[in-house]
This record gives structure tokens, C-alpha cells and sequence, in this order.
């Protein structure tokens, strides 16, 4: 008998804009000054805060388990504190679910990540892929992100790591698109992570919040200045956006709670989610 090699996923693909990449932005003299004070003070309260974390999960875990009472307002304190940082303004508009369940929204940028924690106190799915990322990984595992993959052999394994989660109280958040865009559209929601909400009875307990991530590009500058896609280095992107003065505006809409009970399957809510979300976005995306 011939063995064929496994056949291995593919990853999910980058999006890229039917528009063409964003115009580079020439960082000048004004602009390095800001990185210059913005950038050191910015890892400051990324890293202390990350020290503080830890310290208390030593706590957390020898008491509590699974559970994690404290920390996620550690990681809520930070992600606020970095915004008056990089002096983007944020704004809320409705309010994050307190029930159990999950939170779906679209993937603009990096910047997503501080806006959610900022407002809400969730523990992130991402790819596994991102476990590995030099410093952005470290921090992913140390704020209690779910890695994930898409290998079938694994499906059932993570199905048990979200009611595991779920019924310990933990608010998971994902990127059903898949990937980032521009900001200015929302893609087609995968189903897939959806159908966790549906064993174990979970269906009965859990509720979807869809949440829309809209930004305001700074003026003058190009409508998707925020947004990090394609071929985009993540260091070249993070500087320009510290660089720049003055700086535009991310707002975000926590729409009403979906209970996953009122739900046919997966694949219908992943659909009534995309609706709201990219309802949300058009309403608060200015004017090209």
C-alpha cells in the first residue's frame, strides 16, 4: 500500500484591497519626535502592566483555576491607558454584553485588540500562527488568548477549550472574516467557530454580541489609514500611526446581544451577526 502525505490546511489567505495599498506615509522630523516620546511610553504601560498581570495569575490560578476574577481588569486598565497614549480618541456606543457568551466583530487593524480590551473584558480566539509571533504571541498567551487551528483532527479538542472557557465565565471575542481589511467593508462571516455555541447545551446559556469596529482616518490623510492588510509590516505600520498628529477616532458599537437559542445553526448565526456588524460600520464610517 502507497501512503499519501497528510494533507495539511491552507492558510487562511490575506486580504487585499481591490483599491490598491494604502499611500506610504513619510514619517518627518515632527513625527519622530512623537514616536520618540510616544513609543517608550507606550511599552512602559504595555510591559508593566504585563508584569502586574502575571503576578496576579500566579494568584488566580492557585486559587481560582480557570476563573480569572482580577486580571482581565489589569488588561482592561492597560489597553485604556494606551489610547490617550497614541492620543487616538475613542468612543463607545451601546453597552458590552455581562451574560455569558462571546463577542464577533470586524478586523481592521492591530488596533482592534487595544479597542475590545479597552471596553470590554474578553479573552481573544486567534490562529495559532499568532502564538508564534515575536512579542505580539507573548502577549496574546499571557492575556489568555485561545489559539486555534484548522485541522480537523483538532475540531473537537477546541470545542472543549470554548465550553471549558464559556462555562468558566469568560467572555471569548473573535475575527469571523478570517483576516483584516481596510476597515472600510466587513467580508463574509466563516461559520465555522460558530458551531461551539452549539454542543453540550451550550445553545441554552450563551448569547452573540456583534460589535462594529469603525475608524475616523485623521485629516488629509487616506480613509484607511487605520486599517492593516496585505503586504503591510506590523513595526512600519506602528510607527506610522504613533507618528502622526493630530490623530482621528475609533468608534465602537456593541449591538444587541443574539441569543444562540433563537438561532437555526451555525451558518444562520453567523449570518444575522455579519448583518448588524456591517450595519454598524456604515453608520459610522464617514463620507469618502
Amino acid at each position: 500500500m502507497i501512503s499519501t502525505p497528510e494533507r495539511r490546511p491552507a492558510p487562511d489567505p490575506t486580504w487585499t484591497s481591490p483599491e490598491g495599498e494604502a499611500p506610504r506615509v513619510a514619517i518627518g522630523p515632527l513625527g519622530w519626535a512623537m514616536i520618540a516620546w510616544r513609543l517608550p511610553l507606550m511599552a512602559g504601560v504595555v510591559f508593566g502592566g504585563l508584569v502586574l498581570l502575571l503576578t496576579l495569575r500566579l494568584i488566580e490560578r492557585s486559587v481560582f483555576g480557570l476563573r480569572r476574577p482580577f486580571t482581565p481588569f489589569v488588561t482592561q486598565a492597560v489597553c485604556r491607558a494606551v489610547f490617550p497614549v497614541m492620543g487616538i480618541r475613542l468612543v463607545r456606543h451601546g453597552t458590552p454584553m455581562r451574560r455569558r457568551g462571546a463577542i464577533v466583530a470586524n478586523h481592521c487593524s492591530w488596533l482592534d485588540i487595544f479597542a475590545l480590551n479597552a471596553l470590554a473584558r474578553v479573552c481573544f480566539v486567534s490562529k495559532s500562527e499568532v502564538a508564534g509571533w515575536p512579542g505580539i504571541g507573548w502577549l496574546a498567551r499571557a492575556t489568555g488568548t485561545v489559539f486555534i487551528t484548522r485541522n480537523a483532527r483538532d475540531a473537537r479538542q477546541q470545542k472543549e477549550v470554548f465550553e471549558a472557557r464559556l462555562r468558566a465565565g469568560h467572555h471569548l471575542a473573535f475575527f469571523p472574516e478570517g483576516t483584516s481589511t481596510d476597515g472600510r467593508r466587513v467580508l463574509d462571516f466563516k461559520p465555522t467557530l460558530f458551531a461551539a455555541f452549539f454542543t453540550h447545551g451550550l445553545d441554552a446559556i450563551l448569547s452573540i454580541q456583534p460589535v462594529s469596529l469603525a475608524y475616523t482616518a485623521p485629516p488629509g490623510e487616506d480613509p484607511r489609514f487605520y486599517g492593516w492588510w496585505g503586504a503591510m509590516d506590523f513595526g512600519g505600520h506602528l510607527l506610522r500611526v504613533l507618528a502622526q498628529a493630530p490623530q482621528g477616532r475609533v468608534e465602537v458599537t456593541f449591538h444587541p446581544q443574539v441569543p444562540v437559542a433563537e438561532t437555526a445553526d451555525r451558518k444562520a448565526l453567523a449570518r444575522t451577526c455579519e448583518a448588524a456588524v456591517r450595519a454598524g460600520l456604515h453608520a459610522h464610517l464617514p463620507p469618502v
